[in-house]
Formats: C-alpha cells, sequence, structure tokens
C-alpha cells in the first residue's frame, strides 16, 4: 500500500499502514481537540503569568496578582483566634450557669466541645456519647460520680483508676474468682440483681432471688445500697434502672460478680487545658438528656 493513497469511502487519506487489508486512515484531528488544546496552553501561560508559579531557587514568581495561599491561610487562623479568643474568655471567667444561660456561648460549647470530644473521648464514648461495652453512656443522666458540672469537670480533670492523686478510686471484687462466694451463691445474687430492674425475673425464679437477696444483704449493700440504687460518691453503679455498663442480661452481670470490674478514665489535666476542659463539662451536659 502506497502512502498518500485516497480512501474512496471516506475521501481521508491513507498512512500506509496496512493490516490483514485493513488500511488506516490519516484521519484528522477533530477541531475540539485542538481547541481545547489550545484553549488549555493559553491558560496556562497566562496563569504563570498572573500567579506563584516558577521555582527561581530560594524563592519563586509571585505573579501580577501578588497571590499568596500561605498568606492567607495564616490571616484567617489569626482572625479564627481572635474570634475565639473573646468567647474562650468569656467562658473562662463565667461559672457554669451563667454559660448555659448565654445560647450564643452554648453555640460555642457545642461546635467546639464537639470537635474536643472527638479527639479525645470518642474513642470510647462513641462519636454520639452514648457509650459502649465497659463505657459509659453519657448521653443519659445516670451518673457514676454525680452529674453537677463540678463532679463531671472533676472526673474529665483527673480520671477514674488513673493514678493520679486527686483521681476517683473505684473497684468491685472478684466474688467469684476469689472465692468469697460459691459459685452458687453467684448465680443467686445474679437473679436478684437482674430482677431489680426486671420484675419477671423475681416470679421466674423466686426461691433463687431470694436467696440472692440475702447474699446482696450481706456483701453489696455496703457500696450499692440496700435498696440498690447504688452511690455517686463511691461510683458504685445503680441496679434498679436499665443502664448498664457492662451488659444487664444474665451472662453479663454473672460474669461482672465473678470476675469483678475496674473501669479506668485517664486523667486530662495535664493534656486540656482549662478552659477546654470546662467546655467538655457543658459539653457533656449539654447532650445528657433524662430517660
Amino acid at each position: 500500500m502506497s502512502v498518500g493513497e485516497r480512501d474512496p469511502l471516506t475521501g481521508h487519506m491513507t498512512t500506509g499502514h496496512e493490516w490483514n487489508g485493513i488500511k488506516e486512515l490519516n484521519t484528522p484531528v477533530p477541531w475540539p481537540v485542538w481547541f481545547f488544546l489550545i484553549a488549555t496552553a493559553l491558560f496556562g501561560i497566562v496563569y504563570w503569568v498572573l500567579m506563584p508559579a516558577w521555582p527561581t531557587g530560594r524563592s519563586y514568581t509571585k505573579g501580577l496578582l501578588g497571590a499568596d495561599a500561605r498568606s492567607a491561610v495564616t490571616e484567617k487562623v489569626k482572625q479564627a483566634q481572635l474570634e475565639r479568643s473573646e468567647w474562650t474568655r468569656r467562658i473562662a471567667g463565667l461559672d457554669y450557669a451563667a454559660i448555659q444561660a448565654d445560647p450564643q456561648l452554648m453555640q460555642a460549647v457545642r461546635e467546639r466541645g464537639h470537635v474536643l470530644f472527638g479527639d479525645n473521648c470518642a474513642a470510647c464514648h462513641g462519636a454520639n456519647a452514648k457509650g459502649g461495652p465497659g463505657y459509659p453512656d453519657l448521653a443519659d443522666t445516670d451518673w457514676l460520680w454525680g452529674g453537677t458540672p463540678d463532679a463531671i469537670a472533676h472526673t474529665i480533670a483527673y480520671g477514674v483508676n488513673s493514678g493520679h492523686p486527686e483521681g476517683r478510686v473505684s473497684q468491685m471484687l472478684a466474688f467469684g474468682r476469689d472465692q468469697i462466694l460459691t459459685n452458687d451463691q453467684v448465680l443467686a445474687v445474679t437473679d436478684y440483681v437482674r430482677s431489680l430492674s426486671d420484675p419477671a425475673v423475681a416470679k421466674r425464679a423466686a426461691r433463687s432471688v431470694a436467696a440472692g437477696k440475702a447474699v446482696f444483704d450481706a456483701n453489696c449493700t455496703v457500696c450499692h445500697g440496700d435498696d440498690g440504687r447504688g452511690s455517686q460518691a463511691l461510683g458504685a453503679p445503680n441496679l434498679t434502672d436499665k443502664a448498664w455498663i457492662f451488659g444487664g442480661d444474665i451472662s453479663a452481670i454473672y460474669t461482672s460478680i465473678h470476675n469483678g470490674r475496674q473501669g479506668q478514665m485517664p486523667a486530662w489535666n495535664e493534656r486540656l487545658s482549662d478552659t477546654d476542659r470546662k467546655i467538655l463539662t457543658l459539653y457533656v451536659l449539654d447532650r445528657a438528656v433524662a430517660k
């Protein structure tokens, strides 16, 4: 096949390439392709002239517009810090009640608190603050150590079983593992504890529940109280409601009684500033809804 032959059907010249009788046509580049290639090249040239583009060793061409993204970001950050310093100063100087009564400050608390909670607390308590197995639900009003601002602030600052001298200390004995109670006693008190929040258990296992109450009275009331409602002074949970940290089914309760529990929360007094901990306290209180 010779170069320069014209295809009789399309009218295009051929390239001289042929495969099994199929001839390659030398079709022209479509005009839209030329248009976009030229437009892109022109845009690139104009951009090089107007915007920072070419390195010049230790610096770069500034461009006719003098655009500087770094300076723009630095200025925005500086402005944001100025705006933030105003409301953080007010939060630092006001008491909890005054902040809660100020809608603008509480909006700032929700925005900043959401970030602080996500960065520091969500890994254990979840992004929605509802906790999970072994981690308390902070979106309800069932508090282990008290739900006042000062109580929550103290827990955040110094933690639980954290080793800090001012930290809260709480531990449930391993009644079964350490042979304080026999297995039958553990089973009986498990039924009794479950019956405190589920009356159906008392009817279904009346004899075991009665035996478990005797075990409970002798071993558990010192922390959980005669009525099983717990003690916020000791961090002992209320056993009569539906809020369970490690699970409220028979198996989970048995495991807690048999093996004991010792939760832990780190102290945040050195990692977070006083103002950030105050914001977190307000944020947690704002998320808590009575159930």
